[in-house]
């Protein structure tokens, strides 16, 4: 199966317009804000026109999303430079990965961010008193 192939419109555009819809900015000012074209945004969403891998990385960037899962939900296969499982295992305790992996069970990318920033928000006030 070619890279073509793989792109899956029905999968790549709802996970996109979720994104988009969060956002809260035009398509247009979107587009910009990520280095593309101002009708990048509208020509994924409307035309279902599959992103180019850089246009990928660079709204994972915006967005503040894995650009593998990003890549991925393009069709695309992930890059080593963005997998994170290369990092060496004795780097994080068994707690921390379990936490992880429960994080991303979580499917929908706009309720994952907001756990996962309810989770730094209970850490942060856990040890600095605060929160930031």
């Amino acid at each position: 199966m070619g890279e073509r192939e793989k792109y899956k419109r029905e999968v790549f555009i709802p996970y996109f317009q979720a994104m988009v819809d969060a956002d809260g900015r035009s398509m247009r000012k979107i587009s910009l804000a990520a280095g593309q074209d101002h009708t990048a945004v509208r020509r994924i969403l409307k035309l279902g026109t599959r992103p180019s891998r850089d246009a990928c990385i660079a709204f994972a960037h915006l967005f503040d999303v894995d650009p593998n899962e990003f890549l991925q939900k393009a069709g695309y296969e992930p890059l080593a430079f963005f997998d994170l499982s290369l990092a060496d295992p004795n780097e994080f305790s068994p707690d921390v990965k379990r936490v992880a992996r429960e994080l991303m069970k979580i499917e929908d990318i706009n309720v994952r961010r907001r756990v996962s920033e309810s989770v730094l928000r209970l850490v942060r006030e856990m040890f600095t008193g605060a929160d930031e």
